[in-house]
């Protein structure tokens, strides 16, 4: 977290960047981020909805969209984690229609064996495993998001809760 930090300290020095987030996920994430940041910025989020699974389909909608314009300004997606590109691409290409100064893409967890469609990360935390993971930010049917870690729920754990 603190590397990205101050990556970022470096990379927007003398400028105030702008942090956009999805909601849910993506919260956990960005409030670490910015207590990390000591260059000033400012903050807002998106709510997305997905219709259908995503891999397929990638049908999305934002239902909750800025509170301020972005034209002209430096703006930096946060993301949770990244994985098929499909939602993130449709965010970037939404926020990039919106004219700001410049347009870059921070993810805690990248899944590049998933993707679908490239997608630019400026600024990256980890490679994530091929596994299910909950916490910090990340949840499964609304679980596990407030845990202050990332775990791994179990394939067999997975399979019991969806049959039962």
């Amino acid at each position: 977290m603190r590397q990205i930090a101050r990556q970022i300290d470096r990379d927007y020095e003398g400028l105030t960047p702008h942090l956009v987030t999805v909601m849910k996920g993506g919260l956990f994430f960005l409030t670490d981020l910015a207590r990390a940041l000591t260059i000033p910025h400012t903050l807002d989020f998106l709510a997305i909805t997905s219709y259908g699974p995503q891999s397929q389909s990638g049908e999305v909608r934002i239902t909750k969209d800025l509170d301020e314009p972005i034209a002209g300004r430096h703006v930096i997606i946060v993301e949770d984690i990244l994985d098929t590109g499909l939602t993130l691409s449709y965010i970037f290409r939404n926020l990039e229609r919106r004219k700001p100064a410049s347009l870059k893409v921070c993810v805690l967890l990248d899944r590049p064996y998933r993707r679908l469609i490239d997608i630019p990360i400026a600024y990256k935390g980890f490679d994530a495993p091929d596994e299910f993971l909950v916490g910090y930010g990340l949840d499964w049917r609304q679980q596990y998001r407030s845990l202050p870690y990332i775990g791994i729920i179990k394939p067999e754990v997975l399979r019991a809760e969806m049959s039962g």
